[in-house]
């Protein structure tokens, strides 16, 4: 594990904690009543750990960070639709869909306020408040990372959906063939760094699949502004150009198409937003 930041203020003074907990690692920080950052820590995510085991190690490091120190809230960031007794549409994590997150974290956090949150939807929410969604009405943000899913921002509020699984477009069908299948790939298991990672995919595939998609989604969406963050921004240089022209040719009203303000780190910062939230407005 690695080693937390030095304590930076008095035991008693109140804190805030958001964990961002993905695929391949978990993002933590403590922060004042203010939201201002006072100890960081990254864990990476070793592979086959298992849900339980992974939140274990990320409420243990958690522990460290806060050096005795009781939150007054928590708010975890994840993939999936959060719940008490199961994080559903969870694939990514080994056991997650199963795991009883907000149980576990009522244990482990007994003295403070907890929410829980979709990872994209806090990241869009982040990003509308002080990245590159600013002001754009409505806007979409898109997450390149582990999986691939959306959020979009209506009036200065992210849509959830009837189930909280509004722009979880990872299920979307590739083709007119998959119509009707239950043993069709979904178009996360090509569009996304885990796709990347276990398949030997030609870039054509994947640049043309997420084109498709995101000028389908403009199309029906209408977005002032399409927003990218996630992991695979990396390689935001060959992505940018085959988008935009997809994007130019054949949508009516073409949107405006940037890089995240905070590609990394927007899931964990809209967390913390939330925290800071729940610290003044308790339920």
């Amino acid at each position: 594990m690695n080693e937390p930041a030095p304590l930076s203020v008095d035991a008693g003074e109140p804190v805030v904690l958001a964990l961002d907990i993905g695929g391949t690692k978990t993002a933590l920080t403590v922060a004042d009543l203010d939201g201002v950052r006072l100890d960081d820590l990254k864990l990476e995510t070793p592979a086959g750990l298992g849900a339980q085991a992974g939140l274990k190690n990320a409420v243990d490091a958690a522990r460290e960070l806060l050096g005795g120190r009781v939150p007054v809230a928590v708010v975890v960031s994840t993939i999936g639709i959060p719940g008490e007794d199961s994080v559903a549409l969870a694939p990514n994590i080994s056991g997650w869909e199963e795991l009883a997150l907000g149980r576990e974290l009522a244990l482990a956090f007994p003295e403070s306020e907890l929410r829980m949150v979709n990872d994209v939807k806090a990241a869009a929410r982040h990003e509308y408040d002080h990245g590159a969604l600013a002001g754009a009405d409505p806007g979409l943000y898109v997450n390149l990372g582990t999986g691939l899913a959306v959020a979009l921002v209506v009036g200065g509020t992210v849509v959830a959906g009837r189930h909280g699984a509004s722009g979880e477009i990872g299920y979307n069908l590739r083709s007119a063939a998959d119509v009707g299948r239950t043993d069709h790939m979904p178009l996360e298991g090509v569009v996304s760094g885990k796709a990347h990672g276990q398949r030997a995919l030609e870039e054509g595939e994947f640049l043309g699949q997420l084109a498709f998609q995101l000028v389908n989604l403009a199309i029906a969406l209408d977005p002032e502004r399409i927003v990218i963050g996630g992991g695979m921004v990396r390689s935001w240089d060959a992505l940018h150009g085959p988008l935009r022209r997809a994007l130019d040719a054949a949508v009516p009203y073409p949107p405006q198409l940037v890089l995240a303000a905070h590609p990394h780190e927007a899931p964990l910062l809209g967390a913390l937003a939330l925290a800071v939230e729940a610290a003044h407005h308790p339920v």
